[in-house]
């Protein structure tokens, strides 16, 4: 890149931790409990990297009363049980991390005790502690670009110089509204055939499968 990048922000589901996958097939599973006939694919495709509270929303509207008590807090017990069982780092998540010079930080969508639990399990937090921003920390989630703003402001880089990499539609649409470059990442499992194409219409300028790739571009 012909610009300098001073900071790099991470998202972290979907980009460090393969746990998309695992959030997606939960709300889809309860989703269909109560009537939706929507599958995990469909979830991961319209809903990946919006917050938990936007989604229940969307659905409230579409059932046109609230959803059963205690809806959300079931999808997040389910959730935190896989993550203690089947979460997996994205493959080069790890050494990314602990070879990378430039500074870095998260800036994720999921609560904290989520964030904490899938890197504690996944052997990553310690390389990124503690600028582990979640979007509980600002008014509005992604697609908004509160969050991108929060990190850069705590972590004193202008936006210009932040690079964002992002695995979801609704990440890629904040960090350009926050005046961030931000490269596309398609190595989780949830991404499907076409997802490159919806991440570059979104705004990435670049898009990447493998985060090893990550290293030249900050080079």
């Amino acid at each position: 890149m012909s610009d300098t990048i001073n900071l790099v922000i991470f998202d972290c589901d979907g980009v460090l931790l393969d746990s998309e996958i695992i959030a997606c097939a939960a709300d889809a599973e309860a989703l269909r409990n109560i009537g939706f006939d929507i599958t995990t694919e469909q979830v991961a495709m319209h809903f990946a990297g919006i917050p938990d509270e936007a989604i229940d929303l969307i659905f409230e509207k579409k059932l046109g009363r609230p959803l059963p008590e205690n809806f959300r807090a079931d999808i997040k017990r389910k959730v935190l049980d896989k993550y203690r069982t089947e979460l997996q780092p994205i493959e080069g998540a790890k050494s990314l991390l602990s070879v990378m010079k430039t500074n870095k930080c998260i800036a994720s969508s999921a609560t904290p005790a989520k964030l904490a639990l899938g890197l504690v399990n996944a052997d990553l937090y310690e390389l990124v502690y503690p600028h582990i921003f979640s979007a509980r920390l600002v008014v509005r989630g992604k697609p908004h670009p509160d969050i991108f703003e929060y990190a850069a402001r705590v972590m004193d880089v202008p936006a210009e110089r932040c690079l964002v990499l992002e695995d979801s539609v609704a990440g890629v649409t904040a960090a350009k509204a926050a005046g961030m470059k931000c490269v596309g990442f398609t190595g989780g499992s949830h991404c499907q055939a076409g997802h490159a194409d919806r991440l570059r219409d979104a705004g990435a300028y670049l898009v990447i499968e493998r985060l090893e790739q990550m290293l030249d571009i900050v080079a």
